[in-house]
């Protein structure tokens, strides 16, 4: 039996559009049998798995944990899952950017599947993966509303096809803040970088625990961001108040699930 897990994910990072994501230790798992049953062939971790290795003969069982739809990389992780159970059935040994390349239009965008295959928090652009750190300068508490879901193609469309020169400029030196945040581990750096004029305002409709959350930030807490597209929305909070913070938004927010999660320093694999 092959047995490998893959982690939930939150892409963007404010500024990072399409290029920053973070692992979070939240997990999928599949469970690879031989002689189990025809494989589903429309299944995106069947298809992934395909990429490597015919999934004839083989039955897959999977363990969900990753809300769908909310903006946690549900997907992401379901291609990873496929992705790395076919490389092992396969007896290759691939890292992540090997896998990216192979499974990356499968997703449509990697900054998920980039974080979900190496782990902790990632950089992508053609075709490169680089894990600049393995934690973040916060601790990810997630605010998942129980009831809306967000598709990532609706939520593409809102983008409108160009911005004002000083929206741009706003979110160029976020994204720089953002990367030297993350990779010097300053919490004070990444409290000014997760904002953004370049996605956020468009998508924020779908998320409004976003400007709730903004306009009162809990104490100890760095900042918010949208996860992915929504309709999650991250609060990155200082460790020493996150616990704190996590019971706070509870009580704000009733009709969502706030997890009090972490950054995972790996990404997919085999167990």
């Amino acid at each position: 039996m092959i047995h490998v897990r893959a982690p939930a994910t939150t892409a963007n990072l404010g500024a990072g559009f399409d290029c920053a994501g973070a692992a979070l230790d939240l997990w999928n798992e599949l469970e690879l049998s031989e002689n189990g049953g025809e494989a589903e062939p429309d299944h995106l971790a069947v298809r992934a798995f395909a990429r490597l290795t015919s999934p004839d003969g083989y039955g897959f069982t999977f363990t969900e944990r990753i809300p769908r739809a909310r903006g946690l990389g549900s997907s992401a992780a379901t291609i990873a899952l496929g992705l790395v159970a076919g490389a092992a059935a396969a007896g290759r040994t691939a890292g992540p950017e090997e896998l990216l390349a192979l499974g990356l239009d499968l997703e449509g965008h990697p900054d998920n599947l980039a974080a979900a295959l190496a782990g902790g928090v990632c950089l992508t652009w053609e075709g490169r993966v680089v894990r600049i750190a393995d934690d973040a300068p916060g601790v990810p508490i997630a605010i998942v509303p129980r009831d809306v879901i967000v598709e990532t193609q609706a939520a593409r469309a809102a983008l409108p096809e160009t911005i004002p020169h000083s929206d741009a400029a706003f979110t160029v030196a976020r994204a720089a803040l953002l990367g030297a945040s993350v990779a010097s581990g300053s919490a004070d750096l990444f409290a000014a970088a997760v904002d953004d004029r370049l996605h956020e305002p468009y998508r924020a409709q779908h998320a409004p625990a976003l400007a709730a959350v903004r306009e009162r930030l809990p104490d100890g807490a760095l900042g918010a961001t949208l996860s992915g597209s929504g309709p999650t929305v991250i609060v990155w909070a200082r460790p020493e108040s996150a616990g704190a913070c996590a019971e706070e938004l509870t009580e704000r927010f009733p009709a969502t699930d706030v997890l009090h999660l972490s950054i995972s320093p790996t990404g997919a694999t085999q167990l």
